[in-house]
């Protein structure tokens, strides 16, 4: 369980408590959350606890020693790339956020495991990396953000990435449009920290949280679904849909379009990827149509909100230009969560990066990674600068 103490890990744990008898936690791991993880290490007592933050793993170490567990606490990411390619794991729940998780769940896929893909800046820094890795290790990829399973779940079961086999029209890929849904740029400009991460309809991370109040977390998704689905932007329409209570649809060339619907409630698609092809209760409520007032959609506003078309323009050129475009925002965020800078800033910072960025191949993962650190030190002088200058951030 890579990141067991965020919103994922948490979901996925109390799916694990519903169903003893069928899954055994192998690894817990977090960063410096040491109360969660101690507690639910006591809990399902798992072979080893991994904390990246070594005083962190100190202090676990420390508090556990006074207990009758015997889990064993590793420091550092090397030890998230061990617990993740071990012999005694069949199933990785890629869930830590941003571009940490990106080298242990390499780790999963190279070594064959089921990978329950919620990290999406794996596929949005080393897609053809990553894709490659899990056909020459023979892992099973199965995504776990609400969309794309919800596409997973409504394409053909013998889908090999073919729309005109199967006659797909396209993917349509929802988006809450998060809490600013609306506003103008001006509106934009006054937006605080605490209302960002304030989300309508999901429980999430803050990180997370923010890059749907942008729209970037639906940036990321499309680059997500090209390269799970085999796709091309062109081919993927978002649409905005408030109520969250269809997760995804995608449109044939005979008329029908076919959608997953639910509650917004992660537990559903991490039973579906844990159990696939069966289905397991997951303590999701059911869906009440009679409940539902009316399910409304939209077009994005991609002028308001341009984080959705920098990330498919990052698609498009390719290369080392997404791993610029994830370490940006990452650190955008960071800077707009410390009240550093304005929410409007956000998409401007990433902007500022790209086109400073002197585009590369992304032939290994040393490529990559040296782009994602030039595009974090970029971004935070860039930052830094601008508000020195004042320039309205």
């Amino acid at each position: 369980m890579l990141g067991a103490t965020g919103s994922i890990g948490v979901s996925t744990l109390d799916v694990i408590r519903r169903h003893p008898q069928r899954y055994q936690v192998f690894a817990l791991t977090a960063c410096r959350s040491v109360e969660k993880l101690y507690h639910q290490v006591l809990e399902f007592q798992p072979r080893y606890a991994v904390m990246t933050d070594a005083d962190a793993a100190a202090e676990l170490r420390q508090r556990l020693a006074a207990t009758a567990v015997t889990t064993e606490v590793l420091a550092g990411a090397d030890a998230l790339v061990d617990v993740a390619k071990a012999d005694d794991v069949d199933q990785v729940m890629a869930a830590i956020v941003g571009a940490a998780g990106l080298l242990p769940t390499l780790a999963a896929a190279e070594a064959g495991k089921r990978v329950l893909l919620a990290n999406k800046e794996s596929l949005v820094m080393a897609g053809p990396l990553f894709m490659r890795a899990v056909e020459e290790g023979g892992a099973q990829l199965l995504p776990i953000d609400s969309e794309h399973n919800a596409i997973f779940q409504s394409l053909p079961g013998q889908y090999q990435g073919d729309f005109t086999q199967h006659g797909i029209n396209k993917i349509l890929l929802t988006a809450s449009g998060g809490p600013f849904r609306g506003y103008s740029a001006e509106q934009l400009q006054q937006v605080t920290p605490a209302e960002a991460v304030a989300h309508p309809n999901w429980s999430m991370g803050q990180k997370i949280s923010v890059d749907s109040a942008t729209l970037m977390n639906k940036g990321l998704e499309l680059i997500e679904a090209c390269f799970l689905f085999h796709c091309q932007p062109e081919q993927v329409q978002v649409v905005v849909h408030p109520q969250s209570v269809i997760h995804s649809m995608v449109q044939y060339c005979d008329g029908s379009v076919i959608a997953q619907l639910g509650q917004p409630d992660m537990r559903t698609p991490i039973a579906y990827g844990m159990a696939w092809p069966e289905r397991i209760d997951a303590g999701v409520a059911e869906l009440d149509l009679f409940a539902l007032a009316q399910l409304n959609f939209e077009a994005p506003d991609a002028t308001t909100f341009p984080c959705l078309q920098l990330a498919a323009d990052a698609f498009a050129a390719g290369g080392t230009l997404p791993a610029v475009l994830n370490a940006a925002n990452e650190i955008a965020v960071e800077a707009f969560l410390a009240e550093q800078i304005s929410f409007t800033a956000i998409p401007t910072a990433i902007r500022a990066a790209m086109q400073a960025h002197t585009w590369q191949a992304a032939d290994s993962l040393d490529d990559i990674l040296q782009a994602d650190d030039w595009a974090r030190h970029f971004t935070r002088d860039w930052l830094a600068h601008a508000c020195r200058q004042e320039d309205a951030f």
